[in-house]
């Protein structure tokens, strides 16, 4: 299988440095109402052996004029749809903070189910696992109207400070940021009967983020389960020493990766 046309490739995955000669690809998925830059310009970041694909979803960056996705399946079968003849080229591990953590796990069970790949690690962030009670019970807000919305992400600290300090900027992203929490809310995942999973799965998340049911995630795999807390609030992984140490940990535990995949 040769590479997806490429017209489709750009339009869903953002890659600043194409790494041919890569080991393993790290394919990373945006918090909610989030873009691809932050991730994509890891690939600048991250050494020769891994080569970073970032995801671009429907109605922001260069797909702004698209509609938002309604649903994780859409999601899921664009995503699949893109990166599976890629997938099968070479080791891969997922990336997600927050709804992204959602997305990589949904993405991860889809390939595992329809395709039998695996990941060779998963890194989830800032996020509850989708089966677990906090999650289950959190209360519905991508109905809210804009005013109690914001307020809301206000007083949960889980808006980019950027964002806040401008109004006009904030109200072209809630939108997208209404219609990922829509996707989010509406997501329905049961608890895994039994690991599906057999990589490594590491979670990340901020001391001072509200607390997230990191050991729920636990249940989806079989092999290594490690948990990181790091300095800061939701978004903890903005700050440049965190990211520093994140890049550090993702490129020590995929080279180690590569070594056992060969």
């Amino acid at each position: 299988m040769g590479l997806p046309t490429t017209n489709r490739m750009e339009k869903v995955i953002n890659c600043f440095k194409r790494k041919p000669d890569a080991l393993a690809r790290l394919i990373c998925f945006p918090w909610a109402g989030g873009g691809s830059i932050h991730y994509a310009r890891w690939g600048n970041v991250l050494n020769s052996s891994i080569e970073v694909f970032a995801v671009k979803l429907p109605g922001r960056e260069s797909r702004g004029r698209e509609p938002f996705f309604q649903s994780m399946q859409q999601i899921v079968d664009e995503v699949v749809g893109v990166l599976l003849p890629l997938l099968k080229e070479k080791p891969f591990a997922l990336f997600g903070h927050s709804f992204g953590a959602f997305t990589s796990f949904a993405v991860a069970d889809a390939l595992k189910r329809l395709h039998n790949l695996e990941p060779v690690h998963i890194f989830l962030s800032g996020a509850s696992a989708p089966y677990s009670e906090i999650r289950i019970k959190a209360p519905k807000r991508s109905d809210l109207s804009d005013d109690d919305f914001l307020k809301w992400l206000v007083s949960i600290g889980g808006t980019p400070p950027e964002l806040l300090a401008n109004p006009d900027v904030l109200k072209l992203f809630l939108p997208a940021l209404k219609a990922d929490l829509h996707v989010v809310e509406s997501y329905e995942c049961n608890k895994p009967d039994g690991p599906f999973l057999s990589c490594p799965v590491t979670c990340f998340d901020g001391k001072e983020d509200i607390p997230h049911d990191l050991q729920a995630w636990k249940d989806v795999t079989s092999g290594d389960f490690t948990v990181r807390m790091l300095d800061g609030a939701h978004f903890y992984l903005k700050d440049p020493g965190n990211e520093t140490v994140l890049l550090d940990y993702v490129t020590k535990h995929l080279e180690t990766a590569e070594m056992d995949y060969l």
